[in-house]
Parts: structure tokens; sequence; C-alpha cells
């Protein structure tokens, strides 16, 4: 029935016992379950009946993130294959994910973002007349090639969700222009905040991460992350090469790689950093670590929409290495700068932050434009209030009848 879904039983603590609702909340990515995680958590706390349901879009860098967020998942989809296109993807994810809304028939499905899992299971339950909530609705870019595919992806979405959760004022601008009705917009900041404020409280890296930190203790600690297609090919090996030079020139400079498993980045990378001095190119990394990377880097380079909103938080300057953003927020508040193409900016924004160090030592004093902490309680509060309401039981007989 369920097409190579695995099943497993989920205890006691994830039924209703006061609410009588069932929520269902999908992901596949590692910023999805990080997002995710604090407003599972408040679901269950509010007792909803909560089920979890992983794609494994991205199988082996979901796993440690699940285990550090405390995160039970009850169907795994197990989607992700060797070399998958989106459209693959998106096509595994619509099959079997209908089989486990078939069985399941929740009150309310869950996304998040804009990956191939996001749109797969909005259409999924739209085809059922199931409502959807899009958590970190109206991120728009501009440009419907960049990011690729994820600016289309979270268009569409909006055109299928019932409840839009909007990070900030201006995600709920973008949906206003777009026609999306006011009272179908929520703001309630990002819930990347809230988990990274309990992450925070209990932070321990392990003894590999530990050692790494404490033997490059005064020296300028670069954090580099690059994963997205567009960056891929020339503009990729561009900027490495911008990098591995910037740290070959200055001895009191080393960089920290958590290398995406993608071949796009990870031949690259060998090729060019790979057995350079004070270059450590590391294995994906758990949550805590990585955290604990970027506490103590000196300056971070990233071409990641999650580390947007993770460097506010933890008051660490960012040098944004896209043509354009979705988040200008961070821009805006002073915690990012956007590099723009080509590899000149880049080169010239690290030596210009090398020798004056007054943009760097400013961002810790900024308030984070993504959120105060409370963004999962926000959600689920407004899930409680929607649900009750005349209105959705209404959409519900009417999907009973379709």
């Amino acid at each position: 029935m369920f097409d190579n879904v695995i099943p497993e039983k989920r205890p006691p603590a994830h039924m209703a016992m006061d609410s009588g609702m069932k929520v269902l909340v999908l992901f596949g990515t590692r910023p999805e379950v990080i997002k995710l995680a604090p407003v599972i958590r408040e679901l269950r706390k509010k007792q909803f009946e909560t089920v979890v349901v992983s794609s494994s879009q991205h199988k082996q860098l979901l796993k440690p993130f699940l285990k550090a967020l405390d995160v039970e998942v009850d169907f795994d989809l197990k989607v992700m294959t060797k070399d998958q296109s989106p459209t693959g993807v998106c096509a595994r994810i619509l099959s079997r994910f209908d089989s486990v809304l078939e069985a399941e028939s929740p009150d309310l499905v869950l996304v998040q973002g804009d990956t191939t899992t996001t749109l797969a299971g909005a259409m999924a339950a739209f085809n059922r007349r199931i409502p959807i909530g899009h958590i970190e609705a109206g991120l728009r870019s501009g440009n419907i090639m960049s990011p690729f595919p994820e600016e289309m992806n979270r268009r569409l979405v909006s055109q299928m969700a019932t409840f839009h959760f909007a990070a900030t004022e201006k995600n709920r601008r973008s949906l206003l222009e777009e026609n999306v009705p006011s009272e179908k917009i929520f703001v309630t900041g990002n819930p990347i905040v809230d988990s990274l404020r309990t992450m925070l409280k209990t932070l321990s890296p392990s003894p590999d991460i530990a050692e790494l930190i404490k033997s490059t203790e005064g020296k300028k600690r670069l954090l580099l992350t690059t994963h997205r297609r567009e960056s891929f090919g020339s503009t990729m090996t561009e900027n490495l090469k911008v990098i591995r030079d910037f740290i070959e020139r200055r001895r009191n400079t080393c960089l920290f790689f958590p290398v995406h498993p993608n071949p796009n980045v990870k031949d690259v990378a060998e090729e060019i950093l790979g057995g350079k001095e004070r270059i450590y190119l590391l294995e994906p990394l758990d949550y805590a670590d990585f955290l604990a990377l970027m506490k103590s880097s000196w300056l971070i380079v990233s071409d990641s929409g999650g580390v947007q909103e993770e460097a506010p938080t933890l008051g660490k300057p960012l040098l944004v290495i896209r043509e354009n953003t979705e988040r200008p927020e961070a821009i805006r508040a002073g915690v990012s700068k956007l590099i723009g193409p080509g590899p000149g900016p880049l080169k010239n924004l690290l030596d210009e932050n090398y020798s004056v160090d007054t943009w760097i030592k400013s961002v810790r004093e900024v308030e984070n434009p993504f959120g105060d902490g409370r963004s999962a309680a926000r959600i689920v509060r407004i899930i409680e209030e929607k649900l009750a309401t005349k209105e959705m039981q209404t959409r519900n007989i009417q999907r009973s009848l379709f």
C-alpha cells in the first residue's frame, strides 16, 4: 500500500488528548528539519496528534540532525537515489506521500520553505483537498531562475497554501502583492531562531571539532558553505580559488569547509583546496558541530539561505556568494553583504575586512531581523485557532465529499 514507505510505530506521546486534531509535518532536507523541529515540539506540547514524515530527499545529511534535534520520524518515504533530479524526487514523493495522506487523513499538512519535498508535499495535499500550512512563506528573490528551482517552488506553494506563515513583514508584503488574502497571512518570525537558541543553551561539539577549534586558536577562522545549483561550475571554481589565495596570503587565517557530498561540490573542492595548509575540508557535520564552528568563526562565506538566518542569531558577519537573495532583511540590518556576480567582489571584501574590522565587530550588536525565538509558539497558536473555525470545519466536510 505504501510503495516502499516504512511506517514506524508512533509512541503514545504523539497522540492527541485534548485537541482532537491531526497535523502532518513533512520535511526532506537539513534546513527543513531544523526549522520544523520546534514546531513539532510545540504541536505535541499542545496535544495535537502529530504525524512526522521524512521524504529523505537528503538522507545522509538529514540523519544527524534528526538525532541532534530529537525528532522522531513516523514515515520515511526513502526517495533518495543516486544522481537524483528534482523531477524524479518530485514524482517519487507525490506517489509515496499520497499513500500516507490516504491512510492518515490529517486535518492540516505543514510544509516549510522551497524544496522539492515542499512542492511535492503541497501538491499531494492540495489534490486531496487537505489544508496546507506553509512555514517561511513569501520569500522572493525576484528572479524565477535564481535560486533554481527553489524560487519557482516557493511561488507555486503559495498558490496552493491555505495558511501562510511569513517570517518577516517584507515576506507578508510580497504575498499581498501576489493577491494572497491578508487574513491568510501571519507574520510569525522564523523558527530557525527557536532552534538555534535551544541548541546554544547546551552546545557541546564532538571531540574532533572541539580539538580543531582549539588547534586554530588565535587565527582568523573563515567558515565556508556552498552547495546551491547556481553555484556549480565556473562560479564555484572561481570562488574557491579566491578563498584559497586569501588563506595562502594571510598566515594568521584558516578555512573550515564542511563539504557537501554532491560531486559538483566535492570534486572541485578536493581539486582546488585539497592538501592546502590551514584549509580543513570536513565531512558533513551534525548541527552542534556546525554551530560550534559558526560561533568560533571570524567571518562566514556562504550561498545558503539558512546560514543567512543563522548568522544574525550568532552575531556573525556573512558574505553571501550569490547574485541575489530572498533574505534582504539581513543585509539591511548590516549582518550580511551580497557579493554579486564574479569573483572580484569576493576578493575585495575579504581583503577589505581583513585590513579594517569595523563591520565585523559591529555585527555583534545587530538586532535579529528574523525573530525572537517564539515563532513556533505563534505558528501553533494560529493553527489551534484556525482549525477550530467554522470555515475550516466546512472545508473538511467538503473534502470528505470529494
